[in-house]
């Protein structure tokens, strides 16, 4: 016999219920993606990895006129859409990404938890 337990702190896997999100997105960065698309003619944010750096990884945020095949979609509100590319959803799966001002600047910040390991200077990373 096999006993089943619910464990409310489970994570949900987006791939059965794809109505859970596979990223989340603060208020704040959801503002920076909606200056992004208000000045291009582009209509959502795709985010995918590329291999990079001295840890592996590299997030890539751009804005794109149409999703690729295999993509996740997130739709973030009536005027932001965020993208996921399919190659990629296994290394972000559980990401928050935030938009973060200190002063003048401002940048994307990724608190991905699957996260074993960074370059000293962040620029990559790697995935346990």
């Amino acid at each position: 016999m096999t006993v089943a337990t619910y464990d409310p702190n489970a994570a949900i896997d987006p791939a059965i219920d794809p109505t859970i999100p596979i990223v989340s997105v603060t208020h704040a960065a959801q503002a920076h993606f909606k200056r992004i698309l208000n000045n291009s003619e582009n209509v959502a944010v795709r985010l995918s990895t590329k291999v990079s750096g001295c840890s592996g990884y590299a997030y890539v945020l751009e804005p794109v006129a149409t999703a690729k095949e295999g993509d996740i979609e997130i739709v973030l509100s009536d005027d932001i859409t965020l993208l996921v590319a399919k190659g990629s959803q296994e290394l972000v799966k559980d990401t928050k990404i935030d938009y973060v001002q200190q002063g003048i600047n401002g940048e994307i910040r990724f608190n991905n938890p699957n996260v074993v390991n960074e370059c000293g200077c962040g620029e990559s990373f790697n995935v346990g």
